[in-house]
């Protein structure tokens, strides 16, 4: 009976202290988008965003400027989690710690890329453009993908598909709002989480 007494006591002190580290680790994840609606998000730029089936997807420009969903919220560390869908010509991408809410772009945010066909492909799909680049560039077109991207402090790294792509030290943006790229092509968003640190 002691025995099984202490074997009770020792798996309550292993799981408390288990349930101790989970809890420092971070937050809880939060839905940014989960189809219903951008409550979450303003929108700026030209692309034509829509609601539809559980999506929201731009495939096409109203003007001659880039569209973006960008969050309300300013973000410094965290993980981020979206899915995705491109058609084979998109250019897109999920800007993070922007400078601020109203100029995205790569000379002003962190870009994490979605695009295939992009001139140079060592900052195409999977890259942090500017940043990080890599070799052989994975392809998104054509399928649904999942990105997880973790900014935590300098550290900045990139899943794609449960593959790292590229990670990186750098300390030029150390917060701001995410954003959500339309280029060019079909874009569609269906799911994107955040966990901060």
């Amino acid at each position: 009976m002691k025995r099984f007494s202490r074997i009770i006591i020792g798996l309550l002190v292993v799981g408390s202290t288990l349930f101790g580290c989970a809890t420092m680790s971070g937050g809880n994840w939060v839905t940014l988008f989960d189809g219903k609606d951008l409550d979450q998000w303003y929108i700026i730029g030209d692309a034509d965003w829509k609601l539809e089936k559980g999506l929201v997807m731009a495939d096409k420009k109203i003007g001659k400027d880039n569209g973006y969903l960008v969050t309300r919220k300013n973000y410094s560390n965290f993980q981020l989690r979206a899915e995705f869908w491109v058609d084979d010509t998109a250019n897109s991408g999920i800007f993070i710690r922007c400078k601020d809410g109203k100029t995205i772009g790569a000379a002003r945010c962190y870009e994490v890329n979605i695009f295939d066909q992009r001139s140079d492909p060592y900052f195409g799909t999977g890259a942090i453009v500017g940043f990080a680049g890599l070799d052989p560039m994975p392809k998104a077109g054509g399928k649904w993908n999942t990105y997880e991207i973790t900014a935590d402090g300098p550290n900045l790294t990139v899943v794609l598909n449960g593959v790292k792509t590229v990670e990186v030290k750098n300390k030029k943006y150390k917060k701001g709002p995410i954003a959500l790229q339309y280029g060019k092509g079909v874009v569609k968003f269906r799911k994107v989480e955040i966990r901060e640190l």
